[in-house]
């Protein structure tokens, strides 16, 4: 028996909504942006990496984050009292490292995903969830669920503080382009977390809360209007911006053709611009290409909001 699962990228915060708003996206060309993981029986337990971004992980397996999952996925087998399998794993990493697209999110989801569908889906979907926010935790030092949510249930995700529900999925604006443009850099998450400030003036706490607030409310009238006219984050992207190289002077340009939004993928350096007109999203889409990349690893895709989650390819 043989599956594979793929896992596709998100976009961390959607600015406005730091850790407690993701959203998956899929281009709208058909690619695969994401990870894909697959599990086979074995002899015993193995696991090999391929792919575009393979030579930027850990050699040994024994530090990667995939063999990590499969610990813990057979570590709660053991405890329901379930025989384990050695089983060999094969990581397609497609996605680039310290991308702020939820790269470790994708490995996490697609090999967790990958393992419980092995076992014929044993385990129900709350567990897994908080198995995957337990192993996206010990990448970057807290736990978040901004990226494994959306990643994992698909759609745009609200992280709720009853730690039993985690996640609300929110109505997603479908006609919206989301142009996510990776400039072939990387940005640790760890490093980005570490320029902000550990205190927020009661004025940036307000407006924080009246913006999220607004987001959401605007979510379920299907206003973008209001979704997009207040799309200002005052917790992140004003001490994030300058490890952006080309960040503002995108933006402003942006706006400039008439974008609803722009934003900080994450932790960065992926930028994000919003629109529901697809020849503005083709035309910043090109611009993106020539003005914001800085390598040749960088790479641009108009996408959509990807409302399945992680799946059995």
């Amino acid at each position: 028996m043989s599956v594979s699962v793929f896992a596709p990228a998100s976009i961390g915060n959607v600015s406005i909504g730091f850790d407690v708003l993701g959203l998956a996206v899929q281009p709208v060309d058909g690619s695969l942006l994401g990870d894909v993981v697959s599990v086979e029986l074995a002899q015993q337990d193995e696991l090999s990496v391929i792919g575009d971004f393979a030579d930027k992980l850990p050699s040994s397996p024994a530090d990667n984050i995939v063999w990590h999952c499969l610990k813990l996925f057979n570590q709660a087998l053991i405890n329901t009292g379930q025989k384990v399998k050695p089983v060999k794993l094969i990581l397609d990493k497609k996605m680039p490292v310290g991308s702020g697209l939820g790269s470790s999110a994708c490995s996490v989801v697609a090999g967790l995903q990958a393992l419980n569908a092995f076992y014929d889906d044993f385990f129900a979907k709350d567990v897994m969830l908080k198995m995957m926010g337990q192993m996206e935790a010990q990448i970057s030092g807290s736990l978040h669920y901004d990226n494994v949510a959306p990643c994992y249930l698909g759609g745009l995700q609200l992280m709720i503080a009853d730690p039993e529900i985690i996640t609300r999925t929110l109505p997603v604006f479908e006609d919206c382009f989301y142009v996510m443009a990776y400039p072939g850099i990387e940005v640790s998450t760890k490093a980005a977390r570490e320029v902000l400030p550990t205190e927020y003036s009661r004025c940036d706490v307000i407006q924080y809360g009246q913006t999220l607030a607004g987001f959401v409310d605007a979510c379920y009238r299907q206003d973008k209007q209001q979704a997009f006219g207040q799309f200002t984050d005052v917790v992140a992207e004003p001490y994030r911006e300058n490890l952006l190289p080309g960040f503002s002077d995108a933006k402003a340009y942006l706006y400039q053709q008439n974008c609803l939004a722009v934003g900080i993928s994450g932790s960065g350096p992926t930028l994000f611009a919003v629109t529901d007109d697809q020849s503005v999203a083709n035309a910043a889409a090109s611009w993106l290409k020539e003005h914001y990349l800085k390598t040749n690893l960088g790479f641009v895709h108009v996408c959509k909001a990807d409302n399945k989650g992680a799946r059995c390819l």
